[in-house]
């Protein structure tokens, strides 16, 4: 069994869910959609591929605002 790390936040009425150790993304209108979502999207993602995913030891997440 794989194990992923994900980060969540909401645009609008959708919640969007993006995995960090491959470059899959999904969402849903509940949190627990976005989630089942993307699970869903990283599993096919991974099928019939050999691909061994990076662990994260830490995540952290920040927000800077921006001059422009």
């Amino acid at each position: 069994m794989r194990t992923i790390d994900f980060v969540l936040w909401k645009e609008g009425r959708y919640y969007v869910a993006q995995c960090l150790n491959v470059d899959v993304s999904s969402f849903g209108e509940t949190i627990a959609e976005a989630i089942a979502n993307l699970k869903e999207a990283v599993e096919l993602y991974l099928e019939g591929e050999e691909v061994i995913l990076p662990e994260i030891d830490e995540i952290m997440i920040g927000r800077e605002k921006l001059r422009a």
